[in-house]
């Protein structure tokens, strides 16, 4: 209950959530403004992670120091998933000498749980930790299919639908019609919606009970194949992955 919730907790995680790729470095006002803390509040808070070693502090300037990688780390090291996923991740990868990774739905974003290039330099997006938007990436698309369709409805009616590229769906008519493809297909493909020249595939990664619990996708850069050809090489391979993961998940 909510009662039994720690509010600091909660905070402090606030104020390191409000640094980003966008705004890596923080005035005491703009975390106060990005968290909906007090200035005081706020200046309490950053103290005591500056104290802790999770920030840095220039003048007026604070920004989150290296530390801060531990807490992904643990969640790494720890959690079941991305253990059982990365191996076969791996396998998939390099028999198909192409990248992939493996994300979880986080509120409007997806987690990238495990990634690999496979040899391929293609993008800052495909690796372990990243976060991207759900709504134009493949591994997003195939978990948010995996919703009821009055969920996925309903958080596509919550989404701010910015123009990552000029291919980027954003009329959420389109994006819940993309949905419910990947939903009748069982598998989601975005081309080139995320970054110009990456395409990708993605199948949800299920467990023994039928739940969908990640996704898994394999990239391409667009110079090499079409889409069509991506889907005719790779959703095979996928699917194999998908029921050899079943079994373990």
């Amino acid at each position: 209950m909510k009662r039994d919730l720690v509010a600091g907790l909660e905070k402090g995680l606030a104020v390191i959530e409000a640094f980003d790729q966008e705004r890596p470095r923080l005035t005491i006002s703009e975390v106060a403004a990005r968290t909906g803390l007090t200035r005081a509040a706020a200046r309490r808070y950053l103290l005591t992670l500056s104290y802790l070693g999770f920030v840095s502090q220039d003048r007026k300037m604070f920004a989150l120091t290296p530390k801060v990688l531990r807490l992904g780390q643990s969640y790494m090291h720890s959690a079941r998933l991305p253990r059982i996923v990365e191996p076969e991740l791996h396998k998939l990868a390099f028999a198909l000498k192409e990248a992939s990774a493996a994300g979880v739905l986080d509120g409007n974003d997806v987690i990238c749980i495990a990634a690999t290039s496979a040899g391929r330099v293609l993008s800052q997006h495909l690796q372990s930790g990243g976060r991207v938007p759900a709504y134009c990436s493949a591994n997003g698309r195939a978990l948010l299919a995996a919703l009821a369709p009055e969920d996925a409805d309903a958080w596509i009616a919550r989404q701010t639908l910015e123009p990552v590229t000029p291919h980027t769906i954003t009329h959420p008519d389109r994006l819940r019609t993309e949905v419910a493809r990947a939903r009748a297909l069982g598998y989601a493909c975005v081309d080139q919606e995320l970054e110009l020249g990456l395409r990708s595939l993605a199948v949800p990664l299920k467990n023994y009970r039928g739940d969908v619990v990640a996704a898994l996708n394999i990239s391409i850069h667009a110079s090499r194949m079409s889409m069509e050809q991506l889907v005719e090489h790779a959703l095979p391979p996928l699917l194999q992955a998908q029921q050899h993961l079943r079994m373990l998940l």
